[in-house]
């Protein structure tokens, strides 16, 4: 029974008919959680820990920029990292690596310029390979019906042994170095010179019936290949060093390789300037006709191919060299096999091809496809950032 009282208490503590209900949260906190973010919420840092040995080796920016162009990362891609170009986002990776204090970066290293002294010394083993040719021609010449065959043959060797020892310290220092080595590319090389020197008196004999004796040989290519190193070297060193100015100056992978190119270009221009009038005058010294485009074709594609071996690309030169050799091997096979019974169809081209441009013309077409070739590779090749920050 309830007393009087309890009317006059208060309505809380009464007994309700039915529960209280509970008021209700305010609507942002109803709101459900928000799903948790997939990946890093800083990309940058992801792709530092992805790239850390590089980032820590690297002791520029241009380094950094360089290793992640290699690996495919190009300014459009950088964009996703929240940078306009891959320069801005390698110099961020620098200036967070730990391994060093986060500040100004340090500058790029100058441009592979080498002192005076330096440029002197491999200019002079560059004029050493052409010296000793000119030197074993010029006695050849001079001991003409005064020597035997047998001391004539032995000059020749010493003449080419000296060659080829002063051919290898040229190419062991200077801008012509290969730092990985020429690999397969030396035999090569020697089957190309080999070719030059008797491969013309080889075919005209192969092509008339022969072969039926030792065939004539023509020293002139050799010699003015030779002599071609020098100017061969300097146009090396003056493309490294003008597209090292170019990568240093450049904020975008596009702008460099669109410089590159031009410089490339111009080397190739440049060393054909050069190489020309040296063939010219050594096919008149030999009494020759004067047109050594066969010679001139190879000296390109060995220019080329040094110089992408130069910057740490010996592979595409490797290459082509053994395409040019294929080339001029299998054109007198062609004209041999056509002698079979039913095969006469593969010697036509060969034969069309000696009549309608001499002997020179199967080794000009040879080296001129595969420097044309390698031409188009490297202005692919030596505009990546990647290919000029090799030691």
């Amino acid at each position: 029974m309830h007393r009087p009282e309890d009317a006059t208490a208060p309505a809380a503590t009464a007994v309700p008919d039915r529960p209280a209900e509970i008021p209700s949260r305010p609507a942002e906190r109803r709101r459900p959680a928000a799903p948790a973010r997939r990946g890093p919420a800083d990309p940058v840092k992801s792709l530092m820990h992805r790239h850390r040995d590089l980032c820590e080796r690297a002791v520029s920016p241009l380094e950094i920029a360089a290793g992640l162009e290699a690996h495919g990362l190009t300014d459009r891609t950088a964009a996703r990292y929240r940078h306009r170009d891959v320069f801005a986002l390698a110099e961020e990776l620098y200036a967070r690596t730990p391994a060093r204090p986060a500040g100004p970066a340090v500058a790029a290293p100058p441009p592979p310029g080498p002192d005076t002294e330096a440029r002197a010394g491999w200019t002079l083993l560059a004029l050493l390979p052409g010296a000793a040719c000119l030197a074993t021609a010029g006695l050849l010449r001079v001991t003409e019906g005064v020597l035997g065959g047998g001391a004539r043959f032995a000059v020749t060797v010493t003449g080419a042994l000296l060659a080829c020892l002063a051919l290898r310290l040229c190419l062991g220092r200077g801008p012509l170095r290969a730092p990985e080595g020429a690999g397969r590319a030396g035999m090569y090389a020697c089957w190309l010179l080999s070719f030059a020197v008797y491969g013309e008196g080889l075919i005209a004999q192969v092509a008339s019936g022969g072969p039926d004796g030792p065939w004539e040989a023509g020293p002139a290519p050799l010699l003015g290949l030779t002599a071609a190193l020098a100017p061969a070297a300097w146009c090396a060193h003056l493309f490294t060093v003008r597209a090292h100015r170019k990568l240093t100056g450049s904020r975008a992978l596009e702008e460099f390789g669109a410089g590159v190119r031009p410089l490339l270009l111009a080397a190739v221009a440049l060393f054909l300037c050069a190489l020309l009038p040296l063939l010219f005058l050594a096919d008149l010294g030999f009494g020759g006709d004067g047109t050594p485009v066969a010679a001139a074709a190879l000296g390109v594609l060995f220019f080329l191919a040094r110089l992408l071996a130069a910057h740490g690309l010996p592979e595409p030169g490797t290459v082509a060299l053994a395409a040019a050799c294929a080339l001029e091997a299998g054109a007198p096979a062609l004209i041999l096999a056509g002698r079979l019974p039913g095969l006469e169809p593969l010697a036509r081209p060969v034969h069309a091809l000696v009549a309608a441009g001499g002997t020179g013309a199967v080794p000009a077409l040879a080296c001129g496809a595969a420097a044309l070739g390698l031409l188009v590779h490297a202005s692919a090749a030596l505009s990546r950032a990647s290919a000029h920050t090799r030691a």
